[in-house]
């Protein structure tokens, strides 16, 4: 920047601490954020609409049924500019985020800006099977992150206009204010309160203006509640949630069980061909994996599942319902397949939308099933097909109530909101007892790095290890004498505690003061007596990088310590000390309650 722009920039942040306070100031920048958010949103959409209507128009393949081998060629461009361009691993979009309000304080590479913007139409646009939620989210996220660095604002306001850009976004996409503001709450764990609540409520209003904007009355899912709930179909509800929270599950488990079995190609080029080739076929079968799945969820929402189902080599049976169903139930199956092998292939996406399209597919299979089974009963299937969606929002995602009123706004009424509520939770409470985490936030729990609305949990995750580290302790060697001990150590130190380490700096035990208390004014025994005879082990060992400080904290509550030794790599590094973890688990406290 130049030296006048920065000076100007200077002055205008220092009239901004003068005039706008800290609260209004974030107003002001989440309104923006959310603005920012619902364009790259819009732009993401536009990228996508324009890559796909330009190759059905001005190719061939959908006439001659070849669409199926696009994918590859979309994945191809997506490693192309990965390797030659971004040149870092693409990452998950929402685990990424909360990767970075967790330990990168706040902080995103301004790359992550465009990136998203770049890989996520290609991918979508030739069909891997995919959404652009998580894309759009990740490009605000970005957007917001930077914004904050550059306007000086502290890592806490970085996360709340992270969790504001995230509102935008879906606020943008789907038109539904109120379910973007729980979104951001469910999944970035903010504090439900009117000091988040309005800035994610402005960045949402912002957001969904910014859509009507660009896109006027424009809605992805053409829907006109037409069945009422009706107290008999109750029992149907209680078993869609329940055959959701199977689905979950199962969407969850095979989600990590494919990217297991991709690991063992550790050439991308490898990873792409596979995975590509996995696509094609999966798609030859069962057409709707194409792309994100919209025109999928509207055809069944309106009734016509011949269209939805699309061109197959089964169309000779499809006057057979149970060929129909069965072919439903096969992309129920294969949706999370298709989703997971474009991830693993190299591609670009979130699992936001693949997960509505899978319960899309499971409600209205239900529905057909209890309609054709013969028995006399007869419920909605357009209804099914909506409170299916929830059912897997709510289990695949831990995101129960995001479920509830996405769903509810996007029916424009609260007709649902009963069968909503008994589907959703039934499938969370399920899902959640059988898998403890999200595909979001699983390895980030494994690896301590989540922030839960649990404040101990979440204030110990933000803590750092390197915060509460001593060094100054003065270091012993076992074959030391008594002597030399107190001449050249304890004569110096202001600690009581003593490290032993060997020649290559491993701790092979320590030396309290009290164990050497009486034996100290024994001149005889200065020369005679080494420090091992009074060393002995630590009550527990601190692992430097494997450690989080909750099992940090675990370590000090078993063993009653007050002082833990650190090891890194093998080697001796320092202790911790009881008093100064507690000391900066308050002060980390009362700073993230403030």
């Amino acid at each position: 920047m130049p030296t006048q722009q920065k000076n100007l920039f200077t002055k205008l942040l220092k009239w901004r601490y003068k005039h706008i306070s800290d609260k209004n100031f974030t107003h002001i920048l989440s309104i923006l954020v959310g603005l920012l958010a619902g364009l790259a949103s819009v732009t993401l959409k536009n990228l996508t609409f324009f890559i796909s209507s330009s190759l059905e128009t001005g190719i061939v393949f959908s006439s001659n049924q070849l669409y199926f081998i696009l994918p590859i060629l979309g994945l191809t461009l997506v490693y192309l500019y990965v390797k030659y361009i971004h040149k870092e691993k693409i990452e998950h979009a929402v685990s990424s985020i909360l990767f970075a309000l967790s330990r990168k304080k706040s902080l995103i590479k301004l790359k992550k800006i465009y990136s998203p913007l770049i890989t996520a139409p290609l991918t979508v646009g030739f069909g891997g099977s995919v959404g652009l939620l998580g894309p759009a989210v990740a490009s605000g996220a970005a957007i917001s992150s930077n914004l904050g660095r550059i306007l000086h604002v502290n890592a806490k306001t970085r996360s709340l206009l992270i969790a504001c850009a995230s509102a935008g976004a879906i606020a943008s996409i789907f038109q539904s204010p109120i379910a973007a503001i729980i979104f951001a709450v469910e999944v970035f764990s903010l504090d439900f309160t009117m000091l988040s609540v309005l800035p994610l409520l402005l960045a949402s209003i912002s957001g969904v203006l910014t859509s009507y904007f660009f896109l006027g009355n424009e809605v992805l899912f053409k829907f006109s509640l037409t069945d009422n709930f009706e107290i008999k179909d109750t029992l149907f509800y209680i078993l869609l949630g329940v055959g959701t929270a199977i689905a979950s599950i199962y969407f969850t488990k095979m989600y990590f069980g494919i990217l297991t079995l991709f690991k063992p190609l550790k050439s991308p080029k490898y990873r792409l061909l596979v995975g590509g080739l996995a696509i094609g076929i999966m798609l030859y079968f069962i057409p709707p994996l194409y792309g994100e799945g919209f025109g999928f969820i509207n055809n069944l929402l309106e009734g016509n599942h011949l269209k939805a189902i699309g061109t197959t080599p089964f169309d000779a049976y499809r006057n057979n319902i149970w060929v129909v169903i069965s072919l439903l139930f096969g992309l129920t199956i294969f949706k999370a397949v298709a989703m997971t092998t474009t991830f693993a292939a190299g591609g670009s996406g979130g699992i936001f939308i693949p997960t509505m399209v899978m319960g899309s597919a499971l409600g209205n299979v239900v529905a057909k099933v209890i309609n054709n089974l013969g028995l006399g009963f007869s419920v909605s299937e357009s209804n099914f097909t909506l409170i299916g969606m929830a059912g897997l929002i709510a289990g695949v995602l831990h995101a129960p109530l995001t479920a509830i009123f996405l769903i509810a706004e996007i029916t424009g009424g609260y007709e649902l909101f009963v069968p909503l509520m008994i589907t959703a939770s039934i499938s969370y409470l399920i899902t959640k007892n059988a898998v403890d985490h999200s595909i979001y936030t699983r390895e980030l729990a494994e690896s301590g790095n989540l922030l839960t609305h649990n404040k101990d949990k979440t204030v110990l995750t933000l803590m750092e290890l390197d915060d509460v580290i001593e060094d100054n302790f003065k270091v012993i060697h076992p074959e030391m004498t008594l002597g030399d001990m107190l001449l050249k150590s304890v004569s110096k130190s202001t600690r009581n505690i003593y490290p032993v380490v060997d020649d290559s700096k491993a701790l092979v035990g320590i030396v309290l003061l009290d164990d050497i208390r009486e034996f100290m004014f024994d001149r005889a025994l200065y020369k005679t007596t080494k420090v091992e005879t009074f060393m002995h082990q630590a009550p527990d060992y601190i692992f430097y990088g494997d450690d989080s400080m909750q099992i940090v904290m675990q370590k000090f509550q078993n063993s009653g310590a007050w002082n833990l030794p650190v090891i890194k790599k093998g080697k001796y590094m320092g202790f911790v000390s009881k008093s100064k973890l507690l000391t900066a688990y308050r002060r980390k406290l009362i700073n993230f309650t403030e």
